[in-house]
């Protein structure tokens, strides 16, 4: 039996709205996720969907949920037409899986941070697939959290999700302003790398042993004098050619690994 057979539907309307629109996903407190691996990710980071939507025209494989007693279910599964779910989807070849899920709500109080904490700021982003592949990186690195400081991208776009790889549920993002996040750092008295090309310090000549947040921002800008004048180093990355900085995602991936590197 098919739930939803028309593109019109109103849960279909409702739907894209929610992919589309940044103001929707703020008001309902909700973010769509397509595709097997991104909601699969999702719920063994024990995230609960909503809703739960597939065309079996597409799905090759079933979804896997925890045992009963995890409570990790989704509210509703919907079975829906494939003209339906076309209309929703947001991929070029859709595996047949859409979910909606609560935004995880998370504030600098919730963090819980290991004894040598690792801590990603990332400061004005504004492209969700630069988001995505730092997101990416800090879950392969075990990073604590990432810090989204003054956001420029929604971190709840399905466009991050799906580069995110679905990694936006598995690692710790907290939307918040420098002040807040600088007050939190020197309160776990985090060390604050700054990565800028106009830096004397190579990365990898610092000390990442110790608790470690390391701060990037936008290609064009860089990091605002915000970070340039409150953090402890400023650290760069030698550039041999005749560009002088990395896409910021990579730059990102090079220092977080290093730390990784030197922990050993």
């Amino acid at each position: 039996m098919t739930d939803i057979t028309s593109p019109q539907n109103p849960r279909v309307k409702h739907i894209v709205k929610l992919r589309e629109d940044k103001r929707q996903r703020q008001k309902d407190g909700l973010l769509l996720v397509e595709g097997w691996d991104e909601i699969q990710l999702a719920v063994s980071a024990g995230h609960v969907p909503q809703t739960l939507l597939t065309t079996p025209e597409l799905a090759s494989r079933p979804l896997t949920f925890p045992s009963a007693e995890t409570e990790v279910e989704p509210v509703e599964t919907l079975t829906v037409s494939r003209a339906a779910f076309e209309k929703m989807s947001y991929r070029d070849n859709p595996d047949g899986w859409l979910a909606v899920f609560p935004i995880p709500r998370i504030t600098l109080a919730d963090l819980k941070i290991t004894d040598v904490p690792l801590v990603i700021i990332a400061e004005s982003i504004e492209k969700p697939g630069n988001l995505g592949a730092i997101l990416r990186t800090a879950d392969a690195a075990g990073v604590d959290a990432l810090l989204l400081c003054d956001p420029r991208v929604d971190p709840w776009n399905p466009n991050v999700v799906r580069a995110s790889r679905g990694t936006v549920f598995s690692v710790p993002v907290v939307e918040c302003d420098n002040d807040s996040a600088l007050a939190w750092l020197r309160a776990h008295r985090i060390q604050t790398l700054a990565a800028t090309p106009s830096a004397e310090t190579v990365y990898s000549a610092v000390d990442m042993r110790l608790p470690t947040a390391i701060a990037v921002g936008t290609e064009d800008e860089g990091l605002t004098d915000f970070w340039m004048k409150n953090a402890d180093v400023k650290v760069k990355i030698p550039m041999m050619g005749k560009v002088n900085s990395l896409n910021v995602s990579v730059s990102t991936a090079l220092i977080v690994y290093e730390a990784v590197r030197q922990r050993g």
